[in-house]
């Protein structure tokens, strides 16, 4: 009885253990964030919960390996008929076949059946850009209220950096006290781990500038250069809060979020430029394909325009 204990308890950890070596190397080799990686093994965790239904049993790497299209397209309806969207499927079956990719390659068996299966179809949104105009509004609005000097310099100097330079939010709250004054150009540690150079553009820099000269803070050299209000590294929880009250102050949709200021510094640029794959440097998309989105933005702009301008329909 002892030992068939053992051997179960073994085979119920097998599934775990091996997502667990699997995040690991995802972690250690391929820079993954903390985020990312909560989401693999959320995802995974459902795929695993749900083979031990389906199969009566906890998956072990005998059953792994026997995984085929057909216990996947099981999967898949069962997700379906929970609720899961076609892009949540999408997104899940794709960290499903990541770990599989490394399984076959791991325990030497070739995974063809499950990753040939299809990710659902889903209508891709694209991204909500702000206008040129509110952009700058924004900008500009950040610098006046209520708030102490240093504050509203801080807030002008973020906005500025994601507008200005298309940096994530993540992206320019991490960047140390040591990197002011702030460079013409500025590395940039991005998703994955993924180093890339962006420039700063003259006002950017003479906004990090305004808000260092006026914070009240001693601040270490390798800690993070924004802080908050009583000193912390500033939160990205706050700077979403800061946005949702500058929309809402000047009439912007919910989609104004800070995250929309580096979609639209993507879209501004490229419909300036025309220049693809600069956008994709500067943006540090690893595939073209997902910068491409932003020429979807502007043929939309074009339709636009030529709707509200051609002579036989305005």
């Amino acid at each position: 009885m002892t030992g068939r204990t053992e051997s179960a308890t073994r085979t119920r950890s097998d599934g775990a253990e091996l997502l667990e070596s699997w995040l690991a190397r995802k972690s250690a080799i391929d820079g993954v964030s903390a985020s990312t990686l909560h989401s693999y093994r959320r995802d995974l965790n459902g795929f695993l919960g749900f083979l031990t239904q389906h199969h009566g049993r906890q998956p072990d790497s005998v059953m792994l390996r026997r995984i085929d299209i057909r216990d996947a397209r099981a999967w898949m309806a069962h997700e379906r008929r929970r609720g899961v969207s076609p892009r949540s499927l999408s997104r899940q079956l794709s960290a499903v076949k990541g770990f599989f990719r490394w399984l076959g390659e791991s325990e030497g068996f070739d995974p063809a059946g499950l990753l040939s299966v299809r990710s659902p179809k889903f209508q891709k949104s694209l991204p909500r850009p702000i206008a040129p105009d509110s952009a700058l509004q924004l900008l500009e609005s950040s610098s006046s209220g209520e708030a102490a000097d240093w504050i509203r310099a801080r807030d002008t100097a973020v906005l500025t950096l994601l507008y200005g330079c298309g940096l994530r939010v993540s992206e320019a709250l991490a960047i140390p006290w040591e990197q002011q004054p702030i460079p013409k150009v500025l590395k940039v540690r991005g998703k994955g781990g993924k180093e890339r150079l962006v420039p700063v553009l003259p006002a950017a820099r003479e906004a990090v500038r305004r808000y260092v000269e006026l914070c009240p803070f001693t601040v270490k050299p390798e800690t993070a250069l924004f802080r908050g209000q009583r000193g912390a590294p500033l939160n990205q929880r706050m700077v979403r809060k800061l946005m949702q009250g500058m929309r809402a102050a000047l009439g912007l949709p919910e989609t104004a979020t800070p995250h929309a200021l580096r979609h639209s510094f993507a879209s501004h640029l490229l419909r300036a430029s025309g220049d693809l794959r600069a956008v994709q440097e500067l943006l540090g998309h690893s595939s073209l394909s997902t910068t491409q989105a932003y020429t979807e933005i502007d043929r939309a702009h074009l339709a636009t325009v030529y709707r509200n301008t051609h002579p036989g329909f305005s």
